[in-house]
């Protein structure tokens, strides 16, 4: 069992240590963002959060993410054991929201991916060679 505080905790440590965010900072943002809503309300990050408290969450993409705070704690853990600090009650997309969701992923900005290395030496000769030439025609 993950060790439980007496009393309340902030709402951006609780979300850090349930493995919910990455990080505090983001837990922050997000809460600064409107992302998070306690109780149907909108929360701020030094917010007590107490068990039975019921969390949505703003996913990117349009997702929400609804969970019931089971357990308090305000020190990291492991992350199999900061995952019985809440119940994931989310319930499960439509088939036209998943299909929605896959379409705006696919249709989403691509990442331009970089050369896989530097250029090695023959390389840069060979890229020198090419602009030098391209030069001195104009």
């Amino acid at each position: 069992m993950p060790p439980t505080t007496e009393g309340p905790c902030r709402l951006d440590v609780w979300l850090d240590v349930s493995c919910l965010f990455k990080t505090r900072s983001e837990a922050q943002k997000a809460c600064k963002g409107g992302k998070i809503e306690v109780n149907g309300k909108s929360a701020k990050a030094q917010r007590a959060v107490r068990i039975g408290d019921v969390l949505d969450i703003s996913r990117p993409r349009g997702r929400r993410q609804r969970v019931i705070v089971v357990d308090l704690a305000t020190h990291h853990m492991a992350k199999s054991l900061a995952r019985s600090l809440y119940e994931d009650t989310t319930p499960e997309p439509t088939p036209q929201v998943k299909a929605m969701l896959e379409l705006t992923r696919l249709a989403g900005p691509t990442r331009v991916r970089g050369p896989v290395s530097a250029p090695d030496k023959r390389e840069k000769r060979r890229l020198r060679r090419a602009k030098e030439e391209g030069d001195g025609s104009g």
